[in-house]
C-alpha cells in the first residue's frame, strides 16, 4: 500500500512537471533504454553501452552519422522503434520548446511577467508626456534605466525595445504593483488618467498613491494632479511632489496673453534647462547669514546662477538682494 502511493505520489507530482521538462525525461530514458538494449542485442556492433547510447541520440535526433548501425534483423527492429517513438517524443520537444518561447514573449508584450529587478522606476499611466519623458531620459542619462510602465488600456508594451517592462493591470491594486516590484523601486511616478474626467482622474491618482505607500512607504513618489483641491489629499497620502500640470499650462497662457510669443520662450528656456541644470543645492555652512546678493555674486564665479530660495514649503524666486541665507534653506540654481 506504501509502494502504491509512492507511486501515485511520484505520477501525479511528474504530471503537474512542465511539458518541455516532462518531454524531455521521456527522451533521456528512451535513448539510454533503447542504447542499452541495443548494446546487448548486438554487442559487436556496439561495445560499450555509451555507443550504444549515442547512437539512439543520433538516430532520435535524425542526424544518421553512420557510425554505429545495428545489422541483425532485431536490431533493426528495435532501430524501428526507436524512430517511431523517439523522433517523435523529440519532434515534440523541440514544437513546445518553440511554443514556450512565443508564449513567454507575448506574456512579456501583454504585461503579464512580473518585474524582479530592483531600483527602478515605475511610470503608472501610458500617454503621450510619458513618452516624451522617457525618449529626455534616455538621452540624458548614460547607463540604462531601468523603467516598469504600469497601465491597464493598453494590449500590449509599446517601447518593448527600450528596456520598458510592462505590467497590465489597475495599479490600485496591491497585487499589480507587487509584481512590478514595487517593494524595490526608487521611483514611482503617477500620471493623470487621461479618459477620465479631471477629479475623477485625481481621485484615482491618490488612491494608486495610497497604495504605494502602503506597500512601500519609503519610495519616492511624483504625483500628477490636474485640480488645486486634491492637492492637500494627495499631501496627506504622502506624495513626496505633486506637479499641477492644468496650473503650469495656465501660468503659460497667461504670459502669453501678456506678453505675445512668450509659450516659446518658455518652452524653449525649459527644453535648455532639461536634466540636472536646474536644481536644489543645500545652503553650505560659509553660505549661513550672507546676503541674496553677496552669494550671487559668489556663486557666478562658479558660473552657477542663484535665481531663488527654497525655505521650508516656501520658494522665493529672485527674493529682495539682502535676504540672509539661513540654515534650512536650499539653493535653486542654474548649474551646468
Amino acid at each position: 500500500m506504501k509502494n502504491f502511493k509512492s507511486n501515485t505520489s511520484f505520477l501525479f507530482t511528474f504530471i503537474h512537471w512542465p511539458v518541455i521538462t516532462r518531454i524531455l525525461c521521456i527522451i533521456f530514458i528512451i535513448n539510454i533504454s533503447f542504447g542499452v538494449l541495443i548494446h546487448f542485442i548486438e554487442p559487436e556492433e556496439f561495445p560499450r553501452i555509451f555507443d550504444g547510447i549515442w547512437w539512439a541520440v543520433v538516430t532520435t535526433a535524425t542526424l544518421g552519422y553512420g557510425d554505429y548501425v545495428p545489422v541483425t534483423v532485431t536490431g533493426r527492429s528495435l532501430a524501428i522503434l526507436l524512430i517511431f517513438f523517439g523522433t517523435g517524443f523529440v519532434t515534440t520537444y523541440f514544437v513546445a520548446l518553440a511554443a514556450s518561447a512565443v508564449a513567454t514573449q507575448n506574456a512579456y508584450l501583454e504585461g503579464k511577467v512580473e518585474y524582479k529587478g530592483e531600483e527602478h522606476i515605475i511610470i503608472v499611466g501610458w500617454n503621450e508626456r510619458v513618452k516624451e519623458s522617457l525618449m529626455q531620459i534616455r538621452g540624458l542619462i548614460q547607463k540604462p534605466v531601468a523603467v516598469v510602465l504600469i497601465d491597464q488600456t493598453l494590449q500590449q508594451n509599446p517601447l518593448h525595445d527600450q528596456n520598458v517592462h510592462y505590467i497590465k493591470g489597475n495599479p490600485i491594486y496591491d497585487q499589480v504593483l507587487l509584481k512590478a516590484n514595487v517593494k524595490k523601486a526608487s521611483l514611482v511616478v503617477i500620471t493623470s488618467d487621461q479618459s477620465k474626467d479631471e477629479v475623477q482622474a485625481d481621485m484615482n491618482a491618490v488612491l494608486t498613491l495610497l497604495t504605494v505607500k502602503g506597500l512601500n512607504p519609503d519610495v519616492h513618489t511624483i504625483v500628477e494632479i490636474l485640480t488645486s483641491a486634491q492637492v492637500k489629499n494627495a499631501r496627506r497620502a504622502g506624495a513626496d511632489e505633486i506637479i499641477q500640470t492644468n496650473m503650469l499650462s495656465s501660468y503659460v497662457m497667461i504670459n502669453s496673453m501678456v506678453s505675445y510669443g512668450m509659450s516659446n520662450t518658455v518652452l524653449n528656456m525649459l527644453d535648455q534647462l532639461k536634466g540636472s541644470k536646474l536644481k536644489y543645492l543645500d545652503a553650505d555652512e560659509s553660505y549661513i547669514g550672507t546676503t541674496f546678493e553677496k552669494l550671487s555674486n559668489q556663486l557666478l564665479q562658479d558660473k552657477i546662477l542663484l535665481i531663488g530660495i527654497k525655505r521650508r514649503e516656501d520658494t522665493m524666486v529672485n527674493p529682495p538682494l539682502f535676504t540672509l541665507i539661513q540654515a534650512d534653506d536650499s539653493l535653486l540654481v542654474i548649474k551646468d
